[in-house]
This record gives structure tokens, C-alpha cells and sequence, in this order.
């Protein structure tokens, strides 16, 4: 089997912090593969910085389509569209303006830049300043910039995030056509593991900086079966982050007791002004039982 990238233990480190640990990925050309876990925080934007030369590996080694970084880093570059978290943009010039600098940076025909608004759906709001585009226009210009050289590697890092149903179900019908296309293969993060499974051939599952599994969507399911968890849905697979099967129900529920414990010890040694204060802070992204505990605590 052919892999276009490959990585050999790469691992980074911050001081006593391992953001990735020791991993070695196998990505097959031409395909679509999807490298993350719920929740944020798992070493998936590390190691697609990595790959761009963005932070350099601590340990371990990474090749691209033949290519060993770094010595070949350059030759690498010049091989993969991408952005990684938001894309930023010149707020005073418009898209195609915008647009119009990376091509003359990478030395493209004129015509590219059109193309790309057109592939993903900018054409009419090309002459617009790019501070009066929306969340889900500015990841459009986003993926448009990496798109522009028609490359055939693209990391893509939340790509549909800020888009409306309707420009999500555009955007991973791109997604997928463009291996058909233009012969590339896709490095693909996202939480909306819904539109994952429509979209992707193989899947990467990092948990605190280490691969947990490395393989297709139905050897994934395969083993998700094998361990007691229902597998009709991606998001079955992660019970503990929202999956709909009793074990996961359980498992949420031990999670919030054990926090209200932990919060109701803090009550004591700070007194009850910090301890609500505390409480909103760790209430504020957790889902809506944290409040009714919150509410017997305080």
C-alpha cells in the first residue's frame, strides 16, 4: 500500500508538557482521513503544525510523498494547501485581493484566483473587504487559499466551522470530491463527527498525544462493537462525550458527581463568594446538570 505520509514516533514536547507522543501515522494517497477526538485539547493541531514545519518535532520523524523533513522542508511546503484554526486574512483588502497575494507568492496563474472563489462559492463577494465577511465566508476564503495551487495534500482544520447546514453539506461535498478531482489526499480535523462519517475513508483518534486507533471507519466500528458500545454512529463510539448508550449515560453521571464532590470540598476552604464564582467558571461549558448541582451546593 502506498502512503503518501508517514511519521515515525513524532513526538512534542513543552518542559514537563506532551502535546504528542510518539506517533506514527500511516495516510494513504488519495484518501480522506480524519485526525482527532472529542473534546479539544488532544494533540491534533500540534501534530498538523508539525507536518507544516509550523513547531518543530522534539523527537521522531515525519516524510511526505518521499520527502523527509526537515531537510527537505521546503519541497514539502510547496506540496500542501492548508489552514490550521482560524484563517487569518488582511482586514482592509477584499477576498480576491487577499487571494491575490498568496498567487503571486506561489507564481500561479492569474486565473487561479477565480477558480477558487468559484470551487467554494465566493464568486459574488470576491470585491468585498474581508472584515465584513461572516465566520462561515471567512473559512470559505480560508479553504479557497488553500485550494489556490491545486495541491495534492490538504491539512484542513475545523474547515466547516461557523457555516450554516447548508454551506456544511456544500463544503463536505467538495471535501469529497476533491481526491476525484484533483488526485489529493486529505488530512481532516473536526467535532461534527455527524458529517465525518459521510466524508471520510480512514480515521486517526489522538487522546492526550497518542494514537489510539489508526485505521478505516469500519474496522473503527468493528472494535466498538467488540467492546460493548453501539456503532450505528460515529458519535456512539465516544459515549462518554455524548454517545447515546446506557454505559455512556453512567459515565457522565459519575463524572458530574465526582465534580460536585470535588466543588462542594472547595466550598469550605474558600468560602461560598469564590466557591460560586469557581462554580460558574466550571459550569459555563458543561452541559446543564452542573447548574442543577451547583444550585444544591450553593
Amino acid at each position: 500500500m502506498e502512503y503518501i505520509i508517514t511519521t515515525e514516533k513524532l513526538t512534542k514536547k513543552y518542559k514537563r508538557f506532551v502535546a504528542v507522543d510518539h506517533v506514527s501515522l500511516h495516510i494513504r494517497q488519495g484518501s480522506i482521513i480524519w485526525l482527532s477526538r472529542p473534546p479539544t485539547g488532544r494533540g491534533k493541531s500540534t501534530a498538523m503544525k508539525m507536518l507544516l514545519g509550523l513547531t518543530a518535532p522534539t523527537d521522531g520523524s515525519f516524510t511526505v510523498d518521499g520527502k523527509r523533513f526537515p531537510n527537505d522542508r521546503l519541497a514539502i511546503l510547496r506540496e500542501i494547501g492548508s489552514f490550521i484554526e482560524s484563517p487569518s486574512f488582511y482586514a482592509n483588502l477584499t477576498g480576491r485581493e487577499n487571494l491575490e497575494i498568496i498567487r503571486r507568492i506561489l507564481q500561479l496563474p492569474v486565473s487561479t484566483v477565480d477558480d477558487a472563489l468559484e470551487l467554494v462559492g465566493l464568486a459574488e463577494y470576491g470585491d468585498r473587504l474581508a472584515k465584513k465577511y461572516s465566520l462561515g465566508m471567512k473559512q470559505r476564503l480560508g479553504l479557497a487559499g488553500a485550494l489556490l495551487a491545486r495541491p495534492p495534500i490538504l491539512i484542513l482544520d475545523e474547515p466547516t466551522n461557523g457555516l450554516d447546514p447548508s454551506g456544511i453539506h456544500e463544503i463536505r461535498n467538495l471535501i469529497k470530491s476533491l481526491p476525484q478531482l484533483y488526485h489529493c489526499t486529505i488530512l481532516i480535523s473536526s467535532h461534527m463527527l455527524s458529517e465525518i462519517e459521510l466524508m471520510v475513508d480512514d480515521i486517526g483518534i489522538l487522546n492526550h498525544g497518542r494514537l489510539l486507533f489508526e485505521g478505516s471507519l469500519d474496522e473503527l466500528r468493528q472494535g466498538a462493537l467488540q467492546s460493548g458500545f453501539a456503532a450505528d454512529k460515529l458519535e456512539d463510539v465516544f459515549p462518554r462525550h455524548g454517545g447515546s448508550g446506557q454505559r455512556g449515560r453512567k459515565t457522565k453521571g459519575q463524572a458530574m458527581k465526582t465534580l460536585a464532590i470535588e466543588l462542594r470540598k472547595e466550598k469550605g476552604e474558600l468560602g461560598l463568594s469564590r466557591f460560586c464564582r469557581r462554580l460558574a467558571f466550571w459550569a459555563r461549558p458543561m452541559p446543564s446538570p452542573i447548574f442543577w448541582y451547583g444550585r444544591t451546593l450553593c
